[in-house]
């Protein structure tokens, strides 16, 4: 199976980091996935949005984000005028888990030191966690997602932002509109720190999945 980066010309620190990826076997997960899921977007980007692992569409694409909730996400993105220049897209592991499980805690400690080197590539400013596994996993909280998200982090420079996972929405869209309003809290951050010019009005929250 072709893997969707080695097509494209990577500067050699993304390169070597991309085979890292690919080449790791730090946890029986690398047994099991068709090919590490590394990351979708801009390369540098002041945004950086962190999920959970990829599920099976995504372990075939070797591309995060990329099923239905992806494709929600992207939805929401685009009417918040968001598009991949400014936003780099990973997960907390690269490694499909079998039947789409949760990733383990022994899972995420494996790959975590990808991770570090994932945000020192790309180096953000702005950090969404996208679901509740990602909010435990970076932050090491075992507090709610409903409980916290919405609210500011700020850490070690970094300026974080809990929301949830657009898979969820896509069982409960009735909370559509709290992943909307936290959509527009990083909006309003990227401009307030001038990533972003202002937006002239509000747009409407899209309705459909795509």
């Amino acid at each position: 199976m072709t893997s969707p980066y080695v097509s494209r010309s990577l500067p050699p620190a993304w390169q070597q980091f991309v085979e890292q990826c690919q080449n790791c076997r730090q946890c029986s997960l690398g047994q099991t996935r068709k090919q590490a899921v590394v990351w979708r977007g801009a390369l540098s980007a002041p945004l950086m949005f962190i999920g959970e692992g990829p599920g099976a569409e995504e372990d075939a694409r070797g591309e995060p984000f990329v099923g239905a909730a992806g494709r929600l996400l992207d939805l929401l993105l685009t009417a918040y005028g968001l598009d991949e220049s400014v936003y780099h897209i990973g997960n907390v592991v690269k490694c499909r888990p079998p039947e789409n499980r949760v990733p383990t805690e022994d899972e995420a400690r494996a790959c975590r030191p990808l991770l570090a080197r994932q945000f020192n590539l790309v180096k953000p400013k702005v950090i969404v966690l996208l679901g509740a596994t990602a909010f435990k996993y970076f932050t090491g909280s075992s507090e709610g997602i409903s409980k916290v998200r919405g609210q500011w982090i700020e850490k070690n420079g970094y300026l974080i932002l809990p929301t949830f996972h657009p898979a969820f929405i896509l069982r409960n869209n009735r909370e559509r509109i709290r992943l909307w309003e936290d959509i527009g809290l990083v909006r309003a951050k990227l401009e307030e720190l001038d990533y972003l010019p202002k937006l002239s009005c509000q747009p409407d929250m899209p309705a459909g999945r795509r």
